[in-house]
């Protein structure tokens, strides 16, 4: 037995007349899965070449595409008023509708991607109700309890600007402790008070944000630079731990020193590695070793020195950058990119000459600055190592086995030098620069492809004349300290 054929077009699903859905509306091309003129069948289409021939056969897969059009009529047709609106919904939702355009904000720093931390509190609207003019005596804590929160932001404003008179490197508010300054490497307790939880929690929690709230709460961690100005800038770390809450504060340097002022002796001979054009240089030490004062040295005498694009990666960024003769560009990560690695990727289609890099602790970060120093641009970057052959050890033990032959050439070429100092406490007060200084070499660069890096130290000693030096010959004299806060 034959299957029945459609004689007529009132069998076809194919010529259904234009779908009415109960508006007054002309219906366009655009609002069907099949873009058709008025009528489908009138010989012209939207493409020419599928015009349909007059025949029996209906293709299988055709139609599906108006089985949906065709059913949401006949449900029009039958329904009450209150289930009218029910059916007109998801034919509304088909309509073209207009985005409605996000609020615009005005924070301090562009706020950050929603898995990042903001680099900077959004104090817009707490500077005028703040005052910035230092009191003589410190901010009385046993208080803290029955402040307003505005108190409590003065108070905090307070403690940073008094630490940073007095010349501290770090301010510490820890529950269930006494708040205390380091000063030359030394802790100085404010007093005898003992914070509470509350009191902790009310502190730290005064100077910030919506976002880093709502971020601290869901992360129970935090690093921003806060910042009133741009000389009074503080690097900010905030945490929970069993007692509560704990901040501590960095403060930035107000100034940037010259090299031979942060305590570098032969200080053109670290100025010779900022002549090249392409390399790697690194700059090396423990935490509080005065690293980031170094930086901003280096990168101030490139910015007087030469005229080439400069692009540093900070996370924070602690010291701002003025462009004088080069072209100098920050970047925060969390605020301005989600990574050290990305920001490097993207860096090296911003034409730079020279990248400066805040971390290098990724295998990611690293295998990009040794790839970026061998196509022509000067890498500059920090590791917490506490001697050259240490650094050369945590650069390369970061990349498998199979690529270490590989990578230990590529570092023995690129390496121009490695400065790795420490800060030392002096007999008559304050702290002493000490540093190592590394100039690569043919015996360097010997050494690093051999995996022979224990005998850096004796290089270093016998090329003293190139500029080298070791760390014990480095030691200033006594009473020469160096401020570095």
């Amino acid at each position: 037995m034959s299957s029945p054929t459609l004689s007529s077009e009132q069998d076809s699903p194919l010529t259904t007349s234009k779908p009415s859905l109960g508006s007054s509306k002309p219906w366009k091309p655009s609002e069907g899965r099949r873009q058709f003129t008025d009528d489908p069948f009138d010989g012209t289409t939207a493409n020419p070449q599928t015009k349909l021939p007059a025949t029996n056969q209906v293709p299988v897969s055709t139609p599906s595409l108006n089985t949906q059009p065709a059913k949401i009529p006949s449900l029009r047709t039958h329904a009450s008023p209150d289930q009218e609106a029910l059916v007109e919904a998801p034919v509304a939702l088909a309509q073209p509708v207009e985005q409605p355009q996000p609020v615009q904000q005005a924070p301090v720093v562009a706020a950050p991607a929603p898995t990042q931390p903001g680099l900077a509190p959004n104090l817009s609207k707490e500077r005028p109700e703040v005052s910035l003019e230092v009191e003589d005596e410190w901010p009385d804590l046993e208080g803290v309890a029955s402040m307003s929160e505005q108190e409590a932001r003065q108070c905090m404003v307070q403690l940073l600007l008094k630490s940073q008179q007095e010349g501290a490197s770090d301010l510490h508010l820890c529950a269930d402790a006494c708040a205390f300054i380091r000063h030359n490497q030394e802790v100085i307790y404010l007093g005898d008070y003992t914070l509470t939880a509350d009191d902790a929690n009310k502190l730290n929690k005064a100077l910030l944000s919506e976002f880093q709230l709502d971020f601290f709460k869901k992360n129970h961690d935090l690093d921003f630079a806060l910042s009133f100005d741009t000389h009074l800038r503080y690097r900010v770390n905030l945490m929970l731990h069993k007692d509560g809450l704990s901040g501590t504060y960095r403060l930035v340097p107000n100034e940037i020193r010259s090299l031979e002022e942060l305590g570098f002796h032969d200080a053109d001979n670290i100025r010779k590695l900022l002549t090249y054009h392409n390399g790697l240089i690194m700059v090396t030490g423990p935490m509080g070793s005065g690293k980031t004062a170094t930086l901003a040295a280096l990168v101030n005498e490139i910015n007087n020195s030469r005229q080439d694009h400069l692009i540093t990666v900070e996370s924070p960024i602690e010291i701002v950058q003025h462009s004088e003769q080069c072209q100098i560009t920050q970047r925060e990560v969390g605020s301005h990119t989600n990574t050290f690695h990305s920001a490097l990727k993207g860096a090296l289609r911003q034409d730079p000459d020279i990248i400066v890099i805040g971390e290098m602790r990724d295998l990611e970060t690293v295998e990009m600055a040794i790839s970026a120093s061998e196509t022509g641009h000067l890498v500059i970057g920090t590791m917490h190592t506490s001697d050259t052959a240490n650094t050369l050890n945590r650069l390369l033990d970061v990349f498998p086995a199979a690529q270490q032959t590989q990578i230990r050439s590529m570092v023995a070429e690129s390496l121009k030098g490695i400065i790795c100092q420490r800060l030392l406490p002096a007999t008559d007060g304050g702290v002493e620069m000490a540093y190592e200084l590394l100039l690569n070499c043919a015996a360097v660069g010997n050494l690093i492809r051999t995996n022979k890096a224990d005998g850096l130290s004796n290089v270093i000693e016998t090329g003293r004349k190139q500029g080298m030096i070791l760390m014990d010959k480095s030691i200033c004299p006594v009473g020469s300290q160096t401020n570095f806060r």
